[in-house]
């Protein structure tokens, strides 16, 4: 499906722009602005900084640096200037007559990032209805591709301008979009009422950009998920089932890493995926431990949570990265409890995994049968049960040609077994161990 916006060819040069505000929630990292503009495929032509106590109204930057700006833009041959900065369209419009050139904010930036990293239906569903939003404050520039769409001949009411007729395409098209994401809605709300019938855990990674969940994730379940160094590798959400020691099956989901000031529109946008970690029985809060930004980002991470409605679910934060840190041994903190709160691990080399699978069985542990099993000759099938659950740990038999099975597993499946083989309770003796 090809979407209403199309992008232009990568490598286009760039300029950027960062002002220092005084008020803290204004401020934004020119070091992660920079890396934004990499991920983009853009060529950093140059960072432009200024300090203003607060945005201009007409132009969002002086007068003066309007000026210097243009005569950057005008030596480096610049095509595009990106503001580390959420415009508003005048702002946009204004910056680019007097700089003769594209402006881009801080929220374009990003949608352009995810347009590239989208790589399933719904998501490049969900990019494109974040983009017509975002823009369709914007189409004073003049539309005219949005009527190609269905060709313009006989398509025009009476009296209608072009800026009219892009407008009511604009909306069906959005409208459209809507209707099929609710389609997508409705599916994953299928499957996670099938998880929640089959007892099965969903445990989701969320967290900062670029700080490991998908390294994690591949180590976790053995799989290939796209993973690299750079921000917003993933964007589709990617859920594998894994084995854990004593706890059985549960579901790992990999979402969209999250960025401070994550534009309200791609949280919208992209509610079906967050929603995969609002309705996970336990979150897996990645973090990465050398970044100098650990505790701002963890932060940010927090308050996307809260606009989700997931900051109430359970969660464990796994410091990744120590394999950067020198010789920093994984390990486990707890709180005064002794209830793990924070696992230290590698991603990349694999160390502190079984310290983290070790705390996923204690905080999503259930309830264990462990004894011994005996069973008449005739209930071999019971015995091909239990080795096929992998919950038998020895065997023997007694003089009666009875097979003794030391058996160990949760709570729920020991009541389906009975169920299902019509068992009498007492053929386990628990808390033994055959010999």
């Amino acid at each position: 499906m090809e979407t209403l916006f199309e992008r232009p060819a990568g490598g286009e040069r760039a300029v950027l722009v960062h002002i220092d505000f005084p008020q803290e929630d204004a401020r934004e990292d020119p070091v992660e602005f920079e890396m934004l503009v990499e991920s983009a495929g853009a060529i950093n032509c140059g960072l432009v900084r200024g300090s203003r106590p607060s945005p201009d109204a007409r132009l969002f930057i002086g007068k003066g640096k309007v000026e210097e700006l243009a005569r950057v833009v005008e030596d480096q041959q610049a095509e595009l200037v990106i503001f580390n900065h959420s415009l508003s369209p005048s702002q946009e419009r204004n910056l680019e007559r007097e700089l003769k050139c594209r402006v881009l904010d801080r929220t374009g930036l990003i949608l352009d990032i995810f347009a590239q990293r989208a790589r399933t239906h719904e998501g490049k569903l969900q990019v494109e209805l974040a983009q017509l939003e975002h823009m369709s404050t914007r189409l004073v520039r003049g539309w005219t591709h949005l009527e190609r769409q269905k060709g313009g001949i006989g398509l025009r009411g009476p009296g209608e301008t072009q800026l009219e007729t892009d407008r009511r395409l604009l909306r069906a098209r959005i409208k459209s979009i809507n209707a099929r994401l609710e389609k997508v809605r409705k599916q994953r709300d299928q499957g996670r009422r099938a998880r929640l019938r089959a007892e099965i855990p969903t445990v989701s990674l969320v967290g900062y950009t670029n700080a490991g969940k998908s390294t994690l994730f591949n180590r976790l379940t053995r799989s290939d998920v796209y993973a690299a160094d750079q921000l917003f590798a993933t964007l589709d959400p990617t859920l594998r089932r894994i084995e854990v020691p004593d706890l059985g099956g549960l579901i790992l989901a990999d979402t969209v890493g999250f960025i401070r000031h994550l534009p309200h529109k791609l949280v919208e946008a992209f509610r079906a995926t967050l929603e995969e970690s609002r309705d996970a029985d336990f979150l897996l809060h990645v973090v990465d431990a050398c970044s100098p930004d650990r505790e701002d980002n963890m932060f940010q991470v927090q308050e996307v949570l809260e606009e989700i409605g997931a900051d109430q679910v359970p969660m464990l934060m796994v410091y990744n990265k120590i394999d950067l840190m020198g010789d920093f041994p994984p390990r486990i903190d707890r709180d005064d409890e002794g209830t793990a709160i924070a696992v230290w691990v590698s991603a990349v080399s694999g160390a502190g995994m079984d310290l983290l699978l070790q705390v996923l069985n204690e905080r999503l542990g259930r309830k264990m049968v462990e004894g011994v099993l005996h069973l008449a000759p005739a209930l071999s099938a019971v015995r091909a049960h239990c080795y096929g659950l992998k919950a038998v740990q020895a065997e023997s038999s007694d003089e009666f040609g009875h097979t003794l099975l030391t058996i160990r597993m949760p709570q729920k499946v020991w009541e389906q077994t009975l169920k299902r083989f019509s068992l009498d309770p007492a053929l386990l003796q628990r808390g033994q161990t055959a010999e």
